[in-house]
């Protein structure tokens, strides 16, 4: 019964290996010397690793796979035996390889089935899984280095098997599988037609791809398989006008100028290149189509016609900001009386000159002149240019808000009050740029119409003070509230006191 099956097996493994051979141009021979190991696959220690030979056929079945056909004899030392026992083995295998048709190395995966009989018994199914590699040695020759583990259906039987050989291709060699042997094949790596020598054409113009030096687009051998679809001589890819036939680079030029009528914007006029085509009869570089003055020199600036110059400054018209005034090139034909290059018109300094907005920064505190409140004195530029009012004369000015007294009820102000005003009259002629207001308050007591006068008329009182020691009327001005600002509670006779004040402060304006 192990004889029919084995037999019937074989006859199985041939039938497929002839029928497919058959259908391809690759098949080959393989011999191999075998390393053979019961022990390390069955976790059983002390047994020797022994030898067998394989001789083998394989047929590719497509680009990737082939089927593979392994007759092996040699011994297997089994748990057990005292001796080895002989092995005779016919597998029936599936071979995925990659193999391009410029690799020297070919790696594979195999995989499948085989019987294998024992003297002694038992004969038991095996199903071998490995891998393995073909090493290109000669145009058809290779080394063969092949590991695989074997799975039986009998207990102790897995193995492993590790084999080194060679493998002769036979047969006419056809690479890239296109019916052309690859000695007649002018393309042997690509898969071509019979009718180009084995050579392929994508775009199907008769032309092989390797003389065709369009091979993605059909065309004559006239032009070396090339598309020219107007005629004209000059193939799609150089010619700028593919569907017009043409002399000028594949295009027509209708008045001979040398300029392509797709780029002419006077197609029927002979011009020059400069002006896309068009002509320009008096030379000035503006097309006849839009010179103003086409029999005229002139300038770009004044449509074609020639330059105008009103003011006679020597600057044209259109480039003068003051056509009907002289001026200079500087200030873009503007008058510039400090020549500073800022016209007058936009000079905030116009008979100085200077850099900032045509001022100059004479004290160099960053804010020029022309904006400076205090021009020689450098200052704060949020201080419009001035010094800002040190601390001890701001203390001086609070000082003053209680210092300066009056008669009781009335605008008169006590002489102990003088001595103050007297310090205030010296600040203003340290700070010449600066302006003094007085603001008079009163506390709540009495009428809101008498309280608002009596305030007024101390902190005119103050003012006129001042004036008599010299301080100009027009940096002084003054103003009364009342009982409207108190600083404290009026129901208190140290909050009265307090809401009874004048109070003095420099700005600037």
């Amino acid at each position: 019964m192990k004889k029919l099956l084995l037999s019937l097996f074989v006859l199985l493994l041939l039938g497929s290996v002839t029928l497919e051979a058959q259908k391809q141009s690759f098949h080959g021979l393989s011999a191999k010397f075998l390393f053979i190991d019961y022990g390390s696959p069955n976790s059983i220690d002390n047994l020797d690793i022994t030898n067998g030979i394989e001789i083998g056929y394989t047929a590719g079945l497509n680009k990737y796979l082939g089927l593979a056909v392994p007759i092996k004899i040699g011994s297997a030392n089994v748990f057990g035996d005292v001796n080895n026992r002989s092995i005779f083995s016919v597998d029936g295998l599936l071979r995925l390889h990659y193999a391009p048709s410029e690799s020297k190395i070919i790696p594979y995966l195999v995989g499948g089935a085989g019987y294998v009989v024992e003297k002694d018994g038992p004969d038991n199914l095996q199903f071998p899984l490995g891998v393995g590699f073909d090493i290109k040695l000669g145009k058809n020759s290779y080394l063969n280095l092949q590991g695989e583990y074997r799975i039986s259906q009998e207990i102790n039987r897995n193995n492993l098997q590790l084999g080194a050989g060679l493998v002769y291709r036979l047969g006419k060699m056809d690479r890239d599988r296109d019916g052309v042997a690859d000695a007649v094949d002018k393309c042997p790596d690509l898969a071509g037609l019979k009718t180009l020598d084995g050579c392929p054409d994508r775009d199907g113009d008769g032309i092989a791809d390797a003389d065709d030096d369009c091979p993605d687009a059909p065309g004559k051998k006239a032009t070396s398989g090339c598309p020219d679809t107007d005629g004209d001589g000059v193939i799609d890819k150089n010619d700028d006008c593919p569907d017009i036939a043409g002399d000028l680079r594949g295009c027509p030029d209708s008045d001979k100028d040398g300029i392509a009528d797709k780029d002419d914007n006077c197609p029927n006029e002979k011009g020059l290149a400069a002006l896309n085509g068009c002509p320009d009869r008096d030379g000035d570089g503006i097309a006849d189509g839009d010179d103003e003055c086409p029999d005229e020199k002139g300038s770009v600036e004044n449509k074609g016609c020639p330059v105008k110059d009103r003011d006679g400054d020597g600057i044209a018209d259109v480039d003068d900001r003051c056509p009907d005034e002289k001026g200079v090139a500087s200030a873009m034909g503007c008058p510039d009386r400090d020549g500073d290059g800022f016209a007058d018109a936009n000079d905030k300094c116009p008979d100085t000159s200077g850099d900032m907005e045509g001022c100059p920064d004479t004290d160099g505190d960053g804010v020029h002149d022309g904006d400076d409140r205090c021009p020689k004195e450098a200052g704060l530029a949020s201080n419009k240019g001035c010094p800002e009012i040190k601390k001890e004369i701001r203390e001086v000015l609070n000082f003053a808000m209680r210092a300066v007294q009056f008669e009781t009820g009335k605008a008169t102000l006590k002489k102990q009050s003088f001595a103050v005003l007297d310090q205030i009259v010296d600040i203003m002629a340290q700070y010449p740029a600066y302006l003094l207001v007085i603001a008079g308050h009163t506390d709540d007591v009495g009428s809101d119409k008498a309280n608002l006068t009596l305030s007024e008329n101390r902190a005119k009182a103050c003012q006129q003070y001042l004036i008599s020691k010299g301080v100009s009327n027009k940096r002084i001005s003054y103003a009364g509230y009342g009982e409207t600002q108190p600083l404290a509670d009026n129901k208190t006779a140290k909050g009265r006191e307090l809401n009874r004040r004048v109070e003095f402060d420099l700005i600037i304006q």
